[in-house]
C-alpha cells in the first residue's frame, strides 16, 4: 500500500482563480443583458491590448507568469511527492502512516535510558534520531538508541527497512 499526498492546494488555488475569472465573465454579461455599462468594458480591454506589442514588458512579464505557473502546475502534478502510508512487509496489503511510523520510534527512542528529548526525521531510506540528554558521559547512548529503534523497525516490519543515523547533544557541558 503506497499512498501519495493529494494534491490539493495546487488545485484549490488553480480552481479559485477560474471561479474568479468565470465571475467576472458573469458579471459582464449579465450587465451587458440588462443594458448597464459594464464593470470592465471590452472596449477598454481591447484597446488597451492592441497598443502593446510583443516586445513590451507588460506582454512579456505576463508571458512568463504563466509560463512559470504552468510549470509549477505540472510538477506538482507530474513528480510524486512523500508517502503519506508507508507499506509494511507481509502477505496482507497493508501500511503505517508516516506520523504514526515517526512518533512509535520516537516513543522508542525515549524509552532509553538517559534520554530526555526525542526528535526524529523520517526519510525516504533513513531515520535520523537526534536525542537530548543530560549525560555529560554520552558513551553507548547512540548505540542504544539505534538498538531500540531497530528493534521497534523489526516489530513495525516495513517493506523496506531505513537506515539510523542517531546523533547525540549533551544539554550539559563535560567540563
Amino acid at each position: 500500500m503506497k499512498r501519495r499526498p493529494r494534491r490539493s492546494t495546487p488545485a484549490v488555488l488553480t480552481a479559485l482563480v477560474l471561479l474568479a475569472a468565470c465571475v467576472l465573465a458573469a458579471v459582464e454579461a449579465i450587465q451587458l443583458i440588462l443594458g448597464r455599462t459594464p464593470l470592465i468594458g471590452y472596449e477598454r480591454v481591447a484597446g488597451w491590448l492592441h497598443s502593446m506589442r510583443w516586445n513590451d514588458v507588460v506582454p512579456a512579464v505576463a508571458g512568463a507568469a504563466a509560463a512559470l505557473a504552468g510549470l509549477v502546475l505540472l510538477a506538482a502534478a507530474v513528480l510524486p511527492g512523500k508517502l503519506v502510508v508507508l507499506p509494511l512487509r507481509g502477505e496482507i496489503d497493508s501500511g503505517a502512516s508516516r506520523r504514526s511510523y515517526r512518533s512509535t520510534l520516537r516513543a522508542a527512542a525515549s524509552d532509553v535510558d538517559g534520554v530526555s528529548a526525542a526528535a526524529l526525521k523520517v526519510k525516504r531510506r533513513k531515520v535520523i534520531a537526534r536525542i537530548r540528554t543530560a549525560r555529560t558521559n554520552v558513551e553507548g547512548l547512540p548505540e542504544a538508541v539505534r538498538s531500540a529503534l531497530e528493534q521497534r523497525l523489526a516489530q513495525i516490519a516495513p517493506a523496506t527497512t531505513p537506515a539510523v543515523k542517531v546523533r547525540v547533544k549533551s544539554t550539559r557541558s563535560t567540563s
